[in-house]
């Protein structure tokens, strides 16, 4: 598998778009928006899709090459559709440079806070960030279930190796199985 990676172009575009559209699809899960509280909001999917993406990203960075190369053109995909989707939603040429740049570091900021939470071992610090941030609460007990579920996606993907990402895709948890309201 990851020497197909590098065969050609057109099959790593390939890869890493169905890579992406695994990723958007388990960041879609009804689950997150029903059970785990995540708002079903233009800026609540993308709060969940960037959660996901940063979870695969982090067990990419920790992975040998050429992981590397497959985090940094899953990056590029991703950003590519959120620029798209802001020029669907109506912003202009001017203002899409000036959204992304927002948007980047919203994405990276949260990378860091959820990676140092999760480094840590740190339940409540990823409680906090993910109420702050995902569900757009004060108190981090809202955000009880969702982080049991990231906790779980991080260590299933820990176990994951770069082929079985690419070939079955990220291994994320059932959000039902986690708290929240049924």
């Amino acid at each position: 598998m990851i020497a197909r990676f590098f065969r050609r172009a057109d099959d790593r575009r390939a890869t890493i778009r169905q890579l992406h559209a695994r990723i958007n699809e388990a960041s879609r899960q009804a689950g997150l928006y029903t059970r785990l509280g995540v708002p079903d909001t233009v800026e609540g999917r993308f709060e969940c899709l960037s959660l996901h993406v940063i979870l695969v990203l982090r067990r990419l960075n920790r992975l040998p090459p050429p992981a590397a190369d497959v985090a940094q053109d899953l990056v590029n995909s991703v950003f590519l559709q959120l620029d798209a989707s802001l020029r669907e939603l109506g912003v202009g040429d001017f203002g899409v440079p000036k959204r992304m740049k927002k948007l980047g570091a919203a994405f990276y900021g949260r990378a860091e806070g959820y990676d140092a939470a999760l480094d840590a071992d740190d339940r409540a610090a990823l409680m906090a960030a993910l109420a702050r941030n995902v569900l757009g609460r004060d108190g981090p007990e809202a955000a009880a279930g969702l982080a049991a579920y990231v906790a779980a996606a991080a260590d299933g993907l820990s176990r994951a190796d770069l082929d079985t990402i690419l070939a079955a895709g990220p291994p994320f948890p059932d959000p039902d199985a986690f708290g929240g309201p049924a």
